[in-house]
Formats: C-alpha cells, structure tokens, sequence
C-alpha cells in the first residue's frame, strides 16, 4: 500500500472534489484519479462513487478514513518524534554510566555541556548499572554512549579514556590500620575483604593489584555496588580496596592511599564501533573528550 496514495486518499475524503484537491496536493488530476484507482484496487472495493459532477466516499470509504487518519497521524508523530531525536540542538541521549560515577562525575559532564548554548535544549535519558550489563545492553542499542570500567575481549565497542580514578583502601574508624595515611598491599594479608563480584568492572583491576604483590585476598563477602561496599567496611565487616568516590565522606571511614603497588585506573566512554551517532550525541561525546582531556586526564598513557 502506497504512503502516498493513502494521503490523496485522506485529502479527497475531506473534500469531495478532484480538481480541488489535486490542486491543494499539486499534483495533476489524472494523478490523483490513478492513485485512488491503484488504492482500490489494492483494497478490493470502491472507496469512491460520482454524485453529479462531484463525487462522494462510499460506505467502505468512509469505514476505510477512520483507520487511514489514525495511521497517517501516528506516522506523522512519529516522523515530528524523530526529528526531534535526530535534531542536533533538540535530541535526546540515552546514556549510560557506573554507579560510582551517578554523585559527581556525570552531573558535572551533563552541566557543563548544557551551558553551551547550541546544547541547552539536548535532554538525556540515564541508567545505571555495573560495567558488564552496561557493555551488554550497549551492543544491544539500548544506549547511545556509556561511562565504564575497559572491558576485554569486546571487539565491536571503542573505550576511550576519559577520567582517572584513585583506587584507596578503606577501613572503619575503629580498626587497626585506622592511623595510617598510606599502605602496601602487602601489609593487608592478615585481614578480610569486602570484594567487588564477577558483575563488577572493577574486580578484574582489583584482582591485578593483588597479582602484582603476589597476594590472594581473604574474601569475606562479595559486593555489587561501592556504597554497599562502604557500609559493610563501615560496620567492621571487612576492608575494601575501592574508587576513592566522593561519597565516602559519608561513610565512618578511614580512606587510606596505596603506595605499593602503583596503578592508574580509567573510566571509559563506550560507544559502538562505526555505529551511526545522532547529531546530538556526537556532539556530546566530542565535548566530553574535549572536556575531560582537559579536567581529568592526568596521563594520556591508555591502560590496557
């Protein structure tokens, strides 16, 4: 069925008149009477019948505009919808992130490249979630852009390095390692962890920490999500090594820096590999290398 025979429909429909509305449409009169005609034809009755020199929709016309008004005006929203998604001042992003990264980091991304006029009226939809469901469902078209840990053996997505992050120790107020200001892995051996789990982007880059010292962790219990993490060190459940996130500060502990061994750990901006952007979000994604190269990159060196 041809889109544009089911708009001559409707215009006819609404006036009853050929020469009219094939003005109104600036198409010539034969034209219109063909596309009725092939419409007819298509739906196995006539939608049309001559009333003197004029003519008139049938019964089955008149059955038949209802449900073609419906689908051309949903079509019509649809198409005004996805200008607006696609438009480079008004479209919409769907993105992605860690939670470590919900308190600061991405409210300061999203303020900053809305203050820019040409952006201002840009919208975003957010999710959270850990590093692994954010890559799945990233391949699977559910966002645009994503903030993560790398994650390996993902040929279709590009990582590009945006921010870095301190990984710290944490203990609660009360225990024994609580004075100091600096550590070796090393000398945590004798004390249970609070671990990230498998779902986590962190636990493998945990997990080369302690391969660099040659030190298999006490796993008490394993966690998804770092404020769970924090409260349970902070209850003296066990100690956890941790981005050093901003949140912390609400939690009774004592943030300890690692001194030994030294790594340099990245946050990510996923995308899709030759994936087309919309306008709006390609340009989010070169403000944020822009931005971040210049307030969060301490190295251009890329983990790998």
């Amino acid at each position: 069925m041809n889109l544009k025979h089911l708009q001559y429909f409707r215009e006819l429909a609404h006036s009853e008149h050929l020469t009219n509305t094939a003005n109104k449409l600036s198409i010539s009169q034969p034209t219109l009477s063909y596309a009725i005609t092939e419409l007819e034809k298509h739906l196995g009755v006539y939608l049309f019948e001559k009333q003197g020199r004029n003519i008139r929709l049938t019964k089955y016309g008149h059955f038949f505009l209802e449900y073609a008004e419906r689908s051309l005006a949903e079509l019509e929203r649809g198409e005004k919808k996805l200008r607006e998604l696609t438009s480079p001042s008004h479209g919409v992003i769907d993105l992605a992130f860690i939670y470590t990264l919900g308190p600061y980091f991405i409210p300061e991304i999203i303020k900053n490249f809305s203050e820019q006029g040409a952006y201002k009226n840009i919208s975003f939809s957010f999710y959270q979630g850990t590093t692994k469901n954010i890559i799945q469902n990233l391949k699977e078209n559910m966002y645009d852009i994503a903030f993560c840990s790398m994650k390996y053996n993902e040929p279709d997505i590009e990582f590009t390095p945006v921010a870095e992050q301190e990984l710290v120790l944490i203990v609660s107020e009360n225990h024994p390692l609580a004075d100091r200001e600096s550590i070796d892995l090393e000398e945590t051996a004798s004390y249970p962890y609070v671990y990230f789990n498998q779902n986590s982007g962190l636990r493998p880059i945990v997990d080369e920490l302690f391969h660099k010292v040659n030190l298999t962790p006490e796993i008490i219990c394993e966690v998804e999500e770092d404020n769970a993490m924090a409260g349970l060190v902070a209850a003296n459940y066990g100690i956890a090594v941790i981005p050093n996130i901003g949140a912390l500060s609400h939690f009774p502990v004592k943030v300890i820096n690692i001194k030994k061994p030294v790594y340099h750990r990245f946050i990510y901006m996923a995308a899709r590999k030759n994936d087309y952007l919309s306008p709006a979000t390609s340009a989010f994604r070169s403000f944020v290398i822009s931005y971040c190269q210049k307030h969060y990159l301490k190295t251009k060196n890329k983990v790998e």
